[in-house]
């Protein structure tokens, strides 16, 4: 099927509404959902109805024309900033919508919809670089979904993927399902298959095995945030992905744009970790996992040390963890 955008605009500033895919269906539904209000573009963003960093980020900006429009001022536009606290992508781009439009929401959705176009330009590039490191015969191995559902674009750890295999190189993915919300399960191996890739899925506590097994030779994952050290914070679980990559001798790389970078935090232990609901861990459906005398705790990201990281993939090149503050600084 010929998957349709996962963030965009339809109609004008004054009445139009952002459509985005409603991802907490798929694989089994794909849904498109048309958002009008500021409380809907939260509770979307906030319940994963939209998520990765990046097409937060350019949910974000279409929310700003919303907030402006309702009235809602600055306060409505903090509300929005908010609504996830680690993907540095949704405030940045709240704050530059909102720098640049004044309170004009013609302005605003002109703004946001060229941070929509940046977003798909980045993806491209990220590829472009990242296919690099991709020869025939690979395994490959990702963690949560950092494709087209959650960019504006092609992706970025799956960029890479997407760019080698229209060029002709033959590889294979191991995705892992992503506990507890099946990112890479639901969504990662939806994408890929979709574009005829070679996905097989496999669970989270498999991956050190599958590395042992000989059967991956390069890991890339997506960010949410990263530190001015080098050090990412992405879904919880890939911390673990890094130290067997790193046992097992194998390059680890993390794609991102450049606005995932946070150039003011020092390390990644002033990355605020979101936190999220019990019920993701304590039940599947209607099915009870977890007794109710046991607690939980259910951090939606981690941070993996730069020492860890072998580059990261960005717009303008790979760099090493020790390159990211010149680069960030322009040098």
């Amino acid at each position: 099927m010929a998957m349709p955008p996962t963030v965009s605009w339809r109609g004008d500033a004054r009445t139009g509404a952002l459509v985005i895919i409603e991802q907490t269906l798929l694989p089994s539904e794909l849904r498109l959902l048309e958002l009008t209000d500021l409380d809907g573009v939260i509770d979307a963003i906030v319940r994963l109805a939209v998520r990765g960093a990046p097409a937060i980020g350019v949910a974000g900006a279409y929310g700003c024309v919303i907030a402006l429009r309702s009235g809602l001022g600055a306060a409505g536009l903090e509300r929005l900033a908010d609504a996830r606290p680690t993907a540095v992508n949704l405030r940045w781009a709240v704050e530059r919508v909102k720098s640049v439009a004044e309170g004009d929401v013609k302005k605003a959705l002109a703004e946001a919809k060229r941070i929509h176009a940046s977003d798909e330009d980045t993806c491209r590039r990220i590829g472009q670089h990242g296919a690099a490191l991709i020869r025939n015969g690979m395994g490959l191995l990702t963690h949560c979904n950092a494709g087209a559902l959650a960019t504006a674009g092609m992706g970025t750890a799956l960029a890479p993927m997407y760019v080698a295999h229209a060029n002709g190189v033959k590889f294979r993915v191991f995705a892992d399902e992503t506990r507890p919300l099946l990112q890479g399960a639901r969504l990662t191996s939806f994408e890929l298959s979709e574009q005829g890739i070679d996905v097989t899925v496999i669970g989270d506590g498999m991956a050190a095995s599958v590395m042992r097994a000989g059967r991956v030779q390069l890991v890339i994952t997506g960010a949410d945030r990263i530190a001015a050290n080098g050090d990412a914070a992405n879904k919880i679980g890939t911390y673990g992905v890094a130290v067997a990559a790193r046992h097992h001798d194998i390059p680890f790389y993390v794609a991102a744009p450049r606005s995932t970078f946070d150039a003011a935090l020092a390390s990644g232990n002033e990355i605020p970790i979101e936190e999220r609901s019990e019920s993701e861990l304590r039940r599947l459906g209607p099915t009870q996992l977890v007794p109710a005398g046991a607690k939980v705790f259910n951090p939606a990201f981690d941070v993996t040390p730069a020492g860890l990281i072998t580059g990261l993939i960005t717009e303008d090149g790979i760099f090493s963890p020790g390159q990211i503050r010149s680069w960030l600084a322009g040098g």
